[in-house]
């Protein structure tokens, strides 16, 4: 118990009041609050441990008995016999309270008050009962057990379920007993019941006079090639309708609901893929604007640079796979042996890149091939460095995404851990 006032003393210091210059400064800020609530939830669990320990802990060897009803308790132990045993483990089970004879005479006479609304159940009285009986084999705050016997097994079985089939328009009367039982002492609890068949009404009552005259109707014509259903019964007339085939709806709304959950999973693939070649492509945008500054450096012309990039490409693309950006590269060469110009062809790749970066680099291209290429090598080793940074915060941030994902995992995994720590610790503790 002191040691986890002592912890939280520690954490209150080192994580809030010193938080640049605490003695875990190797952590960043949210690292630190992660293991602050992950020692502040450990911490808990193990103080009401402790002060549960400390509430059953029995003093000067002398044990609590659980109340009645409340089952035995086991308490640990360890005992010393003066030269003989020191400290050995040792176990006392000790049985709960036991009623006086008295006593339980007392609880059985109140039991029995008790079971003549109890065992009724959804009936109103004994004298006419339509409804299953409630023949429990305990009441709810007596340590007592029933048992039930019927001198008629025909019309309810064991468990008090009427068996409708055997019940009779004039009533059969049922003798039951319960005896009830704690310990070696016994009580019989005896009662009579009036079983009728259940009463029906509306709804019950039409159909099975209905099923009744079928099930006549049916025997009589056993021998016909046909059977005809009745036009009346207790004097109304039927009106037959066959139940129509709902099936083709269903398949028609089936069909329907697969084409919008197909639309959605192509909206979404389409997404996804819209989103990796994003990514591939700003991935590539600092190699390419990098190779693309050192060709242009050697004294070569855009264009000769452009499709010096697309044949490396080309050789390459057998080992390395299909690249989204050197594709749009390579339609734009297409396009310029097509006869478009130059200048347009550039604007046009990166309009289809549909990125700021490769649109700015389109239109660079564009703008120095109409205005002359001067300057055009410092504006490229520029935008190479400035791609360059992009990429390191970008990688920084997706690392930081994965870091982020990992915590639910280990907070699972943290949750399991106390779980196989705590629920042990607490089914032996014996209340």
């Amino acid at each position: 118990m002191v040691v986890c006032i002592v912890v939280y003393v520690i954490l209150l210091g080192v994580f809030w009041m010193d938080r640049k210059k605490s003695l875990f400064g190797c952590f960043r800020q949210k690292e630190k609050r992660i293991l602050f609530w992950a020692i502040v939830l450990s911490n808990t669990i193990a103080t009401t441990l402790f002060l549960t320990e400390m509430f059953h802990m029995s003093t000067e060897g002398v044990l609590g008995r659980n109340s009645y009803g409340e089952g035995s308790s086991v308490e640990s132990y360890k005992v010393t016999v003066e030269g003989e045993l020191e400290e050995e483990p040792f176990e006392v089970e000790v049985q709960e309270r036991e009623y006086s004879n008295a006593e339980i005479q007392k609880i059985f006479a109140q039991m029995m008050e008790e079971l003549d609304a109890v065992i009724l159940g959804e009936n109103e009285s004994c004298d006419r009962v339509e409804q299953n009986l409630n023949l429990v084999n305990q009441l709810e705050g007596y340590p007592v057990d029933i048992r039930w016997e019927l001198d008629n097994y025909e019309v309810f079985d064991t468990e008090g379920i009427i068996q409708e089939e055997q019940t009779k328009s004039e009533g059969t009367l049922v003798e039951v007993r319960g005896i009830l039982s704690y310990g070696s002492a016994e009580a019989v609890y005896v009662t009579h019941v009036m079983v009728y068949p259940e009463t029906k009404e509306g709804k019950e009552k039409w159909i099975d006079a209905i099923r009744e005259r079928i099930d006549d109707i049916e025997q009589m014509t056993r021998q016909d090639e046909t059977f005809s259903l009745p036009n009346s019964v207790l004097g109304r007339t039927l009106v037959w309708e066959k139940k129509k085939d709902t099936t083709g709806y269903t398949v028609l709304g089936l069909g329907f609901l697969l084409g919008v959950v197909l639309i959605w999973k192509y909206r979404q693939d389409e997404a996804e893929d819209k989103q990796r070649k994003r990514e591939q492509m700003m991935r590539d945008y600092p190699d390419i604007i990098s190779k693309f500054t050192l060709l242009l450096s050697t004294g070569m012309t855009v264009k000769n640079v452009w499709l010096k990039i697309v044949q490396g490409y080309e050789n390459s693309k057998g080992q390395f796979g299909e690249r989204f950006a050197y594709e749009e590269m390579r339609i734009t060469c297409h396009e310029m042996q097509g006869g478009i110009s130059e200048a347009e062809a550039y604007e046009r790749f990166g309009k289809r890149c549909e990125t700021a970066q490769y649109m700015k680099f389109g239109a660079l291209l564009s703008q120095n091939m109409k205005k002359g290429s001067k300057g055009l090598s410092e504006l490229l080793k520029l935008e190479s460095i400035q791609a360059l940074e992009n990429r390191k915060s970008s990688a920084k941030l997706m690392g930081e995404e994965a870091g982020t994902k990992l915590l639910v995992p280990m907070f699972g995994m943290f949750a399991v851990v106390m779980l196989m720590v705590i629920v042990p610790a607490f089914l032996s503790i014996q209340v």
